[in-house]
């Protein structure tokens, strides 16, 4: 019975949440288009979150160079390390671990705002003056979060692989040129571009999912701490499986 109440709840979510997209791509493309909204919410969204993002970039660098020096010593490839660093940044942890700083900063804070407006009737406030609240609230957010987190990655990979430089140093002697000139060598475009695609795809997964969690909060301030609590859930496991699904499709382009 448990079971069957939870497979309930869980299609009824992925209807209500499906239904909510398309209203977003139905909303999107109608006038008037809120672009002071939206541009204040791409410095919210992604300048403020830069601090954040390029420390935590910066740290994942310098440790994951400083723990795979012993291992490339023993091998007898250290001088591949900026190499290797430098493809497995790109690749995958950086746009993995900045959607997942991203999700916990912007998706909470999405979620607990439009969650707190939704049971103040800010919102139902803002349909009675005659104001679209979903055009206004929902689609300049997700678009925010959709084009800010690619170039939140890009920033987080360059300061990640300067973190990277300052730990190859650390215990060795390597210039800057030849620190880039490896990293740039062993890169391919098949590596940048697949990383940078995805991106899109976590940010627009963080923002919608934020905005459904808080858009349709509910209980009052209780509400408001589940809303913002599941976006971070939800949408962290959601980068997870977009990420898992963008390697399978890059395999199989590369097999052809």
């Amino acid at each position: 019975m448990n079971e069957s109440l939870a497979i309930t709840r869980f299609l009824n979510e992925a209807g209500e949440t499906s239904h909510f997209i398309a209203r977003f791509f139905r909303q999107w493309f109608k006038p008037r288009f809120e672009l002071s909204e939206f541009t204040r919410q791409c410095f919210v969204i992604g300048y403020k979150s830069l601090p954040l993002v390029g420390l935590t970039a910066f740290i994942m660098g310098l440790v994951l160079t400083m723990q795979l020096r012993p291992s490339m010593i023993d091998y007898g490839v250290e001088s591949q390390l900026p190499a290797i660093v430098g493809i497995a940044i790109v690749r995958e942890i950086g746009p993995v671990i900045t959607a997942l700083i991203f999700a916990g900063k912007i998706g909470s804070s999405i979620g607990a705002e439009l969650g707190s407006m939704k049971v103040t009737e800010q919102i139902d406030a803002m349909e009675v003056s005659g104001t679209n609240p979903f055009k206004y609230l929902v689609v300049t957010r997700v678009l925010a979060a959709t084009l800010m987190l690619p170039v939140l990655v890009l920033l987080g990979d360059a300061i990640s692989l300067y973190g990277s430089y300052l730990g190859v140093n650390i215990r060795g002697n390597t210039s800057f040129v030849f620190f880039w000139k490896q990293v740039l060598d062993n890169l391919s475009f098949s590596d940048v571009l697949p990383a940078f695609i995805k991106s899109f795809f976590f940010g627009f997964a963080v923002g919608i999912i934020g905005c459904y969690k808080g858009y349709n909060s509910s209980k009052g301030t209780e509400g408001v701490g589940r809303s913002a609590n599941s976006a971070v859930v939800i949408s962290s496991v959601l980068v997870f499986i977009l990420d898992l699904i963008a390697v399978q499709v890059t395999d199989l382009l590369n097999l052809y």
